[in-house]
């Protein structure tokens, strides 16, 4: 199904790794204990009065992409009437302690305590109001690791998988086993953590965090920090869900983001696909989204769902029908 949408068209954006955007917006640093006991850090956009009717919007960042690449957006957001709450994981920007080397944290720490602990904040800090939740890539399924996610309400996600590296672009399926499956566990071994920063691949990561990048297993159950679950807590997501694609991200094909989606066995999902010249782009690729020359043309589907639960009418793209990947 084709959709259509009265969007004015932006500047195209090269699709690399992110760079850290200035603060702009009316927010507050904060920190935040999670059940354990570590430190977590981020920034709070919130409105002067508070409003039940308001929901306040937690961002779920990509791994090893500080949470300040979505200070634009989460700008946007506040200005469209929501509160926000944005944060780093243990071990990356505002959340990073004074050496990685031995540090332990993981992707399935990141979202059981992590992301946890920035739920319990927003129930906090924002009583009776609705919680939302925006995750990027590994941020998506961080949405689904949280026991208290039963609250959210809705689910936007945006190239939202969990790097099993046969559902990578063909084209590029080679180049990026190696580099992340090969290369990445390689350096970590010999450093300890993996220095990303100084190899220009996004923010240093904690070992655990690469070892369950790396694993090859088409399970998220089977990833080394994901068997510490008895059973995974995706299920508690009862949330309207809709998981974001674009053609030319070789991370988000649609088997990547339908694998992930089948681990919401609750929720209500719908799946759009955007091609670039669906909104007159050359290329868009994984992390260019929140930039905000995407802000006429990507944001306002995320702020219709975010608003309503539903896409406005015109919307471009296409939606996708669901199937189980193999």
């Amino acid at each position: 199904m084709s959709l259509q949408s009265p969007s004015s068209l932006s500047p195209s954006t090269t699709a690399q790794a992110p760079s850290p955007l200035l603060m702009s917006g009316p927010s507050e640093a904060f920190k935040e204990p999670a059940a354990d006991g570590f430190v977590l850090g981020g920034f709070t956009w919130r409105h002067r009065h508070r409003d039940t009717e308001r929901s306040v919007v937690v961002i779920n960042a990509a791994t090893s992409v500080r949470c300040r690449h979505y200070f634009r957006f989460a700008d946007y957001l506040f200005g469209n009437g929501f509160d926000v709450i944005t944060y780093d994981y243990r071990g990356i920007g505002e959340s990073r302690p004074a050496s990685l080397r031995g540090f332990n944290a993981s992707w399935s720490d990141w979202g059981a305590l992590d992301f946890e602990a920035m739920l319990q904040r927003a129930t906090q800090e924002f009583p009776g109001q609705p919680i939302d939740v925006v995750g990027h890539s590994f941020g998506g399924c961080a949405a689904g690791l949280g026991a208290s996610g039963h609250l959210i309400r809705r689910l936007v996600t945006v190239g939202a998988q969990f790097a099993y590296w046969r559902d990578y672009a063909p084209a590029s399926r080679w180049r990026m086993f190696c580099k992340w499956h090969l290369l990445m566990p390689l350096v970590t071994m010999f450093c300890g953590y993996f220095p990303g920063k100084r190899l220009g691949w996004l923010e240093d990561t904690p070992a655990g965090v690469v070892r369950d990048w790396s694993t090859p297993t088409a399970q998220y159950e089977r990833r080394p920090s994901g068997r510490m679950f008895d059973e995974l807590p995706f299920s508690a997501v009862t949330a309207q869900t809709l998981a974001i694609s674009l053609s030319d991200d070789p991370y988000g094909t649609v088997a990547a983001i339908e694998r992930l989606l089948g681990y919401f066995t609750a929720s209500t999902n719908t799946h759009l696909r955007i091609a670039p010249e669906d909104i007159g782009e050359v290329e868009v690729g994984h992390f260019a989204f929140f930039r905000s020359p995407y802000q006429a043309t990507l944001w306002p589907i995320a702020l219709s769902w975010l608003q309503n639960g539903e896409l406005a009418p015109g919307t471009r793209g296409r939606l996708m029908p669901r199937y189980a990947p193999d």
